[in-house]
Parts: structure tokens; sequence; C-alpha cells
């Protein structure tokens, strides 16, 4: 399944989630801050490290799709990335699908 969101502490920022660190992203005016910008980047190699060790079987954490959503036209022709997002959303607890 899913791996766990990587927390780091970044200046300017104090502790960062993938979460809050798309909150900061998606907020900032003017462009996104570097710090800010490194850390999802380094977030985004680890998920994607996840994907390739198990292309066929991994399935993305919610912060993992989310950070996948922010990067979306980055994945927008790999056949992988549109595998993981389909077994996210078949695996989501919550989701339409699982609702009567």
């Amino acid at each position: 399944m899913g791996g766990s969101s990587p927390a780091a502490e970044v200046d300017g920022y104090g502790h960062l989630t993938i979460q809050r660190a798309l909150d900061i992203a998606r907020n900032s005016e003017g462009g996104v801050d570097p710090a800010v910008a490194r850390y999802l980047e380094l977030c985004l190699h680890k998920v994607w490290a996840r994907l390739h060790a198990h292309p066929d079987s991994y399935v993305l954490s919610k912060d993992e799709f989310a950070l996948f959503n922010y990067y979306r036209q980055r994945f927008q022709d790999s056949p992988v990335a549109q595998r993981a997002i389909q077994r996210f959303w078949d695996n989501h607890v919550g989701s339409a699908a699982g609702v009567q």
C-alpha cells in the first residue's frame, strides 16, 4: 500500500508534510518558494521510485495522490502513473463507488 508522508524541517516554514507543502505551493503568489519546491520534488522522486519498484501493485496514499495531482501534467503520458491513479481510485476509502 501507499507509503507514509515524509516530513521535514524547512527554513521559514518549520515542519512540512506533503499536504502542508502543497497548501503553501497552491496559495503562493508570484511563484513557489524554492525550499518548498525542493521538498515537493524530493517527495515526488520518492513516490516515483516506489511506483517503479512495484508498477502493477503500488497503491498511492491520499497524500501521494495529491502530490501526483499537483504535478499531473508531468505524468499525463505515463502508463505507470495512469495505472497508479486508477488503483488509487479503485482502493480509495470513502469514494463514491463504496457508498450505497
